[in-house]
């Protein structure tokens, strides 16, 4: 496991800097919105659209690698959720706790870091898995919250949600990238050149960005939190590896990609949907706090098996 650890430890050391650079204020929580905001819109969309465009749709999609995703993120999702009705909670706020059980920082984490250290053949399926987390879960926690809030579904509900996944530039790139694929045309060498040097940025600068980000999360609700960053830390990855390897027989090289993804830290992304829909902010930034430092250890455990 050693190796591994040597491995993964340059990137959560870049997020250790960008955390001590916002604690003692040389990076002010302006400073990290902006690069938050550079890596969003810029470099992490040059990359997933340099990924997707040079891949087919037959290495992106795989309906039993689909499936078996699907059905163990489910899993834990009703778990978390039932489990927060259990504790009384409202539905709104078991659906912000369920979204922290399965949703990991694939985008930001994610995908720099597992192609990196699993190589090339893991961008098919970390794209998958990051298309699922935006599109479908995102979906279902703000049909969740706004249906309970409105009384049920309405066409303007789908409306906003349908724009609302129009404007989020990752998926826009991806699809514009698996858009481009499909022609058959090579990207052009200088605009090829172009996007591998501004997503090359995405790498380090995401990596900052996370750190920096968490100097500003609170360790509340620490209980509550513990369990959640469990469920997303250790029952996400079992029950995908489960599903992946036990029921759909998924091919064992995507599977661990998709295990190594399910093991991420809580995203950051589940923190903005409970800011804007108001439903237990803290909750949700302690979990992002707490699963993140102890996914230093978590994701190496996981990294080593599905590498080993």
């Amino acid at each position: 496991m050693l190796p591994i650890l040597l491995k993964t430890l340059p990137f959560f050391a870049l997020i250790g800097l960008g955390y001590w650079a916002a604690r003692i204020r040389f990076f002010t929580p302006e400073a990290t919105a902006w690069l938050t905001k550079f890596v969003f819109y810029f470099a992490l969309s040059a990359m997933l659209f340099r990924f997707a465009a040079n891949l087919s749709l037959a290495e992106v999609w795989d309906t039993r690698f689909v499936a078996a995703y699907l059905l163990g993120c489910t899993v834990v999702y009703a778990l978390a959720f039932g489990v927060a009705r259990w504790r009384k909670v409202s539905i709104e706020e078991a659906a912000v706790e369920a979204q922290c059980a399965v949703i990991g920082n694939t985008g930001f984490l994610g995908v720099p870091m597992l192609v990196v250290l699993m190589g090339p053949q893991a961008v098919g399926p970390v794209l998958m898995v990051l298309a699922i987390d935006l599109i479908v879960f995102s979906t279902v926690i703000t049909l969740i919250i706004t249906g309970m809030r409105q009384g049920g579904m309405s066409f303007g509900m789908i409306k906003v949600l349908a724009i609302g996944l129009l404007k989020n530039p990752m998926i826009v790139s991806m699809a514009l990238g698996l858009c481009w694929s499909t022609t058959g045309v090579a990207v052009p060498e200088p605009a090829n050149d172009f996007m591998a040097l501004l997503g090359g940025a995405a790498t380090p600068c995401a990596l900052f960005a996370i750190g920096a980000s968490l100097a500003g999360k609170s360790a509340e609700r620490l209980a509550v939190a513990g369990w959640l960053s469990f469920c997303k830390l250790v029952l996400h990855p079992a029950a995908v590896a489960f599903a992946a390897l036990a029921i759909f027989h998924v091919d064992p090289e995507a599977a661990g990609v998709m295990i190594a993804a399910a093991a991420l830290p809580v995203a950051g992304n589940v923190y903005i949907l409970a800011q804007h829909f108001g439903v237990a902010p803290q909750r949700v930034s302690a979990s992002i706090l707490i699963s993140t430092v102890v996914s230093i250890l978590t994701v190496t455990i996981v990294m080593a098996l599905v590498m080993g």
